[in-house]
């Protein structure tokens, strides 16, 4: 009889946060899949897990994703689990889940502390409807265009953000989406919580230093009705990038005319 996979979800600061039936469900499982082993290995000694461990992240290869799935199938239970929040949310795991389900296996869901919805929830921004983007691009153009590609987004949109990256990405966000309210929202449930609430440009000014550190999540204001047409500089300057990245100027007005919807001779000809 076949076993079960369950996603588990572990704390994402503060330990009390980890919920008896997480506990129970890692003490009981016959393995563990684990984003890093030397990270849950603090986790499972603080509440007295001893359950073996198997290595599971984002270098892990499809072969490790069939081994695991053939001793689920031949009746072993495992959990996945990620070094702090929801596996599978921006997160390898969801590769592991996907080859489940494609093989019948059972996936139950065992849920903890997300980061994404935390901070949403404490950003004193819209909450009814929202649009989580995960990890940017550290390549500036790869950057650039996934922020113009959510330029016309209404809904509240929620970004993951590592520290060293925060001023490069606050100043694209304040170019790309203009003066919209923002909240930098880090170290969730630790000592040093903090909400910061101000604007784009505000915070694009404030933090150029990289000073800011810890575990960051950017929760944006959404695009007004009057926010939304883009202009001929947005896709002239895509363009731009695209020619640093290799490509020729017409290949270049060809991708930007296709991303904001200008036409390709009106691009081509600034360019030039």
């Amino acid at each position: 009889m076949s076993g079960k996979l369950f996603v588990v979800g572990t704390p994402i600061g503060n330990l009390s946060d980890f919920s008896p039936r997480a506990i129970e469900t890692l003490k009981e499982v016959d393995f563990i899949a684990a984003e890093d082993t030397r990270v849950t290995i603090k986790l499972l000694n603080k509440f007295e897990i001893h359950t073996p461990m198997v290595s599971y992240h984002k270098f892990s290869t499809s072969d490790k994703e069939n081994e695991i799935c053939d001793r689920i199938e031949q009746g072993e239970n495992c959990a996945i689990v990620t070094d702090a929040g929801m596996p599978c949310i921006s997160d390898p795991g969801e590769l592991l889940v996907r080859q489940c389900a494609e093989r019948g296996i059972t996936v139950c869901t065992v849920p903890g502390a997300t980061a994404l919805a935390s901070a949403l929830a404490i950003s004193g921004l819209p909450t009814g409807r929202f649009a989580f983007e995960g990890f940017l691009s550290v390549n500036k153009p790869s950057r650039r265009e996934h922020l113009l590609a959510v330029k016309d987004e209404e809904r509240t949109m929620i970004f993951y953000e590592a520290p060293h990256k925060l001023p490069a990405t606050l100043k694209d966000m304040y170019e790309m989406f203009g003066n919209r309210k923002i909240a930098i929202v880090r170290e969730l449930t630790k000592v040093h919580e903090e909400v910061i609430r101000t604007t784009l440009q505000e915070a694009a000014e404030t933090y150029a230093d990289g000073e800011l550190k810890g575990e960051i999540v950017l929760v944006i204001e959404g695009a007004k009705h009057e926010e939304k047409e883009m202009t001929l500089s947005y896709a002239v300057a895509l363009a731009q990038e695209l020619c640093e990245k290799g490509l020729s100027l017409s290949e270049s007005a060809k991708e930007a005319a296709k991303l904001t919807g200008f036409k390709k001779g009106d691009i081509y000809k600034e360019l030039i």
